[in-house]
């Protein structure tokens, strides 16, 4: 059996690896330093100074398949690149195809409506905002979905969500403007067919971030993972993903 890359994925290796040899590596001190000296829950200025030259070079979201939105690579050809990305911590951002981005935009991609990707897909592909997954809930075992308790009931034309929310990786970032939420839409069906998605924009009232929270002592600003609470926020039902 052959494991070698195909000569497209060789070709991309070489073009990442030389934008990290040219404006990662020398700038991993840089990139420290701007968050310990200003203020730690901002963006640095480093990255946004290189997001357009990792486009300019071709090297922008690379990683999602089956899209014309995309590099055209599949996964098999994406995953050497992110595995060169991730050395240096804040690398896949650079080249926008950091996480939870990436898994926000393909779900976005895969079961959103046209009018759901041209407010939040077309943005975050862009680079120029961020999002978060919020799943995780401090009361129950959360790595299997079916234990979430969080709440989406319908009233008329609108979803009112309640739940409390932690870990959830990306929400501390200034830029991130929206949350796919999972929670119950339907607590009387079969326990795999009881959870919807539904799309909240950051600002919509009754969100609160309550703090970030820490893993070894590090907050992981200005990225963060926050617990956030949910309290009778309210959103078209048109923010559902998939029905």
């Amino acid at each position: 059996m052959n494991f070698d890359f195909n000569e497209k994925t060789k070709e991309y290796q070489e073009r990442v690896s030389a934008f990290m040899d040219k404006h990662i590596y020398p700038n991993e001190a840089r990139f420290h330093q701007e968050i310990e000296t200003g203020d730690r829950w901002q963006p640095t200025a480093l990255i946004e100074e290189l997001k357009p030259l990792a486009r300019e070079a071709g090297l922008w979201n690379l990683f999602l398949p089956d899209s014309h939105r995309g590099a055209g690579l599949k996964n098999i050809e994406y995953a050497p690149l992110a595995e060169i990305m991730g050395r240096v911590e804040f690398a896949s951002e650079v080249f926008n195809c950091s996480a939870p981005d990436t898994g926000n935009m393909e779900t976005i991609e895969r079961y959103g409506t046209e009018a759901q990707k041209q407010e939040w897909l077309e943005p975050l592909l862009e680079g120029t905002i961020r999002s978060a997954f919020a799943m995780t809930e401090p009361a129950v075992a959360s790595s299997d979905a079916t234990n979430i308790e969080s709440s989406i009931d319908r009233q008329g034309d609108e979803y009112v969500i309640n739940g409390r929310k932690w870990w959830i990786s990306g929400a501390g970032d200034p830029r991130c403007k929206i949350f796919i939420f999972m929670g119950k839409t339907n607590p009387n069906a079969p326990r795999h067919a009881q959870q919807s998605m539904v799309l909240i924009p950051r600002n919509t009232p009754g969100v609160e971030i309550l703090r970030p929270m820490s893993v070894f002592g590090y907050d992981d600003a200005p990225h963060g993972h926050m617990e956030i609470d949910f309290r009778n926020v309210r959103v078209p039902v048109s923010n559902i993903l998939l029905g």
